[in-house]
């Protein structure tokens, strides 16, 4: 094979090669990760010590933008920054957002737990589960996704919420 790819034009190598760089870039992105790898450690410390680090890519630019100018009200709480720290976090956001199709839309209120792509992911998932102890909420990705801490949702890594009653168990089962 090694010759093979030696009497290629070099044109055709580059190609090649290209080619196989973007096969190995789609099979990294398939395995669930999905913080990007330079998130500023203001992301950390001041948005994931109240939830989960939601990866930029799960919301539309424009959501962004408007979480990040609304934080003296961000969903009833008072999460202001000061000015330098929105900049960083907002220009670091814009430069991820999500821009694939099933991000396109801006779910009602900027809420990823609203929007058309986290319903139809978690439509097996009872009402009860998400007001369970254990739970809490929609927005607690790590009660069932035990690497959302590291942006990984890969459905294979999900566990099954404490103390939550076994009939709920077929969401997890699927």
């Amino acid at each position: 094979m090694n010759n093979t790819l030696n009497t290629l034009r070099p044109r055709s190598r580059a190609l090649i090669l290209g080619l196989g760089l973007a096969a190995l870039s789609l099979a990294h992105a398939d395995s669930g990760r999905m913080l990007p790898r330079d998130m500023p450690a203001a992301y950390t410390a001041e948005c994931a010590s109240c939830h989960t680090a939601y990866p930029p890519g799960m919301l539309p630019a424009r959501s962004w933008q408007r979480i990040m100018t609304g934080l003296d009200k961000h969903y009833g709480t008072d999460a202001s920054l000061d000015s330098a720290t929105v900049k960083q976090l907002g220009s670091w956001l814009q430069a991820n957002a999500g821009t694939y199709k099933r991000v396109a839309e801006e779910p009602p209120q900027d809420r990823i737990t609203r929007s058309a792509w986290f319903e139809r992911k978690h439509r097996e998932i009872e009402p009860a589960v998400w007001k369970h102890a254990s739970v809490k909420s929609a927005a607690n990705c790590a009660a069932c996704h035990t690497g959302a801490d590291k942006g990984d949702y890969d459905d294979d890594n999900l566990k099954f919420p404490a103390g939550l009653d076994a009939r709920y168990r077929r969401a997890w089962n699927d």
